[in-house]
């Protein structure tokens, strides 16, 4: 992942002065073809956005359940959403979706021969993620339930099998939603938007670093500047030839 650096001038009498690196630039320039209106609003955006909480969905074969659990993800806060493509590709309807996949981070895990769903485990846990697998059997801990205090990766099964052998295996806890009525479980999006909301009022209410870093905020900015300002891309390179 890129980072952004702040690069200082040493000056007499202990001064310091910033130097914009070559992406806050970048994002200034950019910014002239925004409208102050689109910038707020974006500055609204990234002011909610997480990487506390992450969604994972293993092996999803309906594109119209994928994309309305990405759409739902964005909504949501969400930055990240990691795809396990062990049994099923990922498929999606821009119908659904309603470009919400282009404000996002998509990871996915596809590898022929591996268990993907191994794989994007251990790549959670690497980052510091509990991993959460929703499962509607008994044992399971209800999702207002759930402890706030690490960083979660909440982990969707596929709609007709649920979660694989192996997520249920290697689960840091099984969690479920209470259900009252005579149906066994929700639909898969619905499914994420009240385990999602759930978990992200908790940790908005709370004092846990859920917020984005400068750094971050920065880079995903620069992001959703290329995506808003149409042909960013010769606008970029025009600005690169005559500034480096």
């Amino acid at each position: 992942m890129a980072t952004f650096e702040t690069k200082f001038l040493s000056l007499p009498n202990d001064c310091q002065l910033s130097i914009p690196t070559l992406e806050e630039r970048l994002i200034g320039h950019l910014g002239q073809y925004i409208t102050d209106h689109k910038k707020i609003f974006i500055e609204r955006v990234l002011n909610y956005r997480t990487r506390y909480v992450t969604l994972v969905l293993e092996d999803i074969f309906q594109s119209q359940n994928a994309s309305a659990t990405v759409r739902t993800a964005e909504c949501l806060g969400l930055q990240d959403v990691h795809i396990i493509e062990s049994e099923n590709r990922y498929g999606t309807n821009k119908k659904v979706l309603k470009g919400s996949h282009k404000w996002i981070d998509l990871h996915r895990y596809k590898l022929k021969g591996f268990n993907n769903t191994e794989i994007c485990f251990r790549k959670l846990r690497e980052q510091g993620y509990k991993i959460l697998v929703t499962d509607p059997s008994p044992g399971g801990v209800p999702i207002h339930l759930v402890g706030a205090d690490q960083k979660l990766a909440l982990v969707m099964g596929n709609e007709l099998k649920g979660a694989s052998a192996t997520a249920l295996r290697l689960a840091d806890e099984k969690v479920l939603i209470p259900m009252y009525g005579f149906t066994e479980s929700f639909n898969i999006s619905v499914s994420a938007a009240i385990c999602l909301h759930t978990l992200l009022t908790k940790i908005r209410d709370s004092t846990y670093p859920w917020n984005l870093s400068s750094a971050e905020k920065e880079m995903i900015k620069l992001q959703w500047y290329r995506k808003v300002v149409r042909r960013s891309d010769l606008i970029e390179q025009e600005f690169l030839r005559s500034n480096l």
